[in-house]
């Protein structure tokens, strides 16, 4: 179950974004690349499953950006043939630059429009970099816009969340409704972050030194293996506590019995298809942003197509480019 850690911790680079992106394994997903015409402005990966396209992180050229991450509510209905929740950032990251649409004329759009009826539940933390990095006034301390979180769950504009209004904020996002702190992966993904970049900073470290602490985050196991006897719904109810998810399932689907359960869009099944079998942390993603609006983005890819693992780093695609209007 995916993850999203932001923070404004690092006095050098003031917005940092660390993602898992966690999905079935042989589920085909593009790797990061600025998308083809009209949407060239926009960087990120997306789902090819699915005809739509959507994507779950990305940021444009003019400093947009998006993370979504999906809840499954106890005792919902499953949403089967729904909309996909990758629309929802595309939406906000396709919109025209021209327009300059507000985050709160998005989520006017979203909620009052039904932009965010007829999917699963999900929270979309979406906004501008330059609304987190540049401060309202002369000093680093003054209050800043940040980026707001929607959702469907959302009762009207006006319930619209907001975080990295300030300076030193670390806050986490993950398969639950934003606020819930039951899910140690949050917790520990929040603590974590802040010790690593505390870490760096005493260290002096290089920018690739702090992505490798950052990868460092991204990467920690601390999954409970599945028991004897265990089924396999209950042994799912444990992605809640590890940032890094292993490979699980896989060669072992009849030995488990996996019977249909729901992650992400769709129903999955047992059979071995795109959204079924061997599921865990298919790609790693850091985000920097310095002072001067010059970003950093990194997506490490750590399975193929055929879900087998890439070595170390083969699997890596850097972008390096300056937010425009700066």
């Amino acid at each position: 179950m995916c993850i999203a850690i932001l923070t404004t911790a690092h006095p050098d680079y003031p917005f940092i974004l660390l993602n898992n992106r966690d999905e079935y394994l042989h589920r085909p997903t593009a790797e990061a690349t600025w998308w083809p015409s009209p949407d060239t402005h926009v960087l990120g990966g997306y789902d090819l499953h699915r005809p739509v396209h959507g994507t779950w992180l990305g940021v444009t050229r003019h400093g947009r950006v998006a993370v979504l991450t999906n809840y499954r509510e106890e005792g919902a209905a499953i949403v089967i043939g729904a909309r996909s929740r990758g629309l929802i950032p595309n939406a906000w990251l396709k919109s025209d630059p021209a327009k300059k649409e507000t985050t709160e004329e998005f989520a006017r759009r979203m909620i009052e429009e039904d932009g965010v009826k007829g999917v699963g539940g999900f929270s979309l933390c979406y906004g501008f970099v330059q609304d987190v990095v540049k401060s309202a006034g002369d000093g680093d301390e003054s209050k800043r816009a940040g980026l707001a979180i929607v959702s469907n769950r959302t009762p009207d504009v006006e319930g619209v969340a907001r975080l990295l209004g300030n300076k030193g904020e670390t806050h986490a996002l993950s398969n639950a409704a934003y606020g819930d702190r039951s899910w140690p992966k949050i917790v520990n993904g929040e603590a974590w972050t802040q010790n690593a970049i505390k870490e760096s900073l005493a260290a002096n470290d290089s920018r690739d030194q702090l992505v490798e602490r950052l990868l460092g985050v991204l990467t920690t196991d601390t999954m409970p293996r599945q028991k004897e006897n265990e089924e396999w719904d209950m042994y799912l109810n444990q992605l809640r506590h590890s940032i890094f998810v292993p490979a699980i399932g896989r060669d072992h689907l009849e030995e488990h019995k996996m019977p249909a359960h729901e992650i992400g869009d769709v129903v999955k099944h047992k059979a071995t298809d795109a959204t079924s079998g061997c599921y865990g942390t298919q790609k790693n993603i850091v985000m920097l942003v310095d002072k001067e609006g010059k970003a950093f983005y990194l997506e490490r890819t750590l399975y193929d197509v055929d879900a087998k693992p890439i070595e170390k780093g083969k699997g890596d695609r850097v972008f390096e480019f300056q937010i425009e209007g700066w």
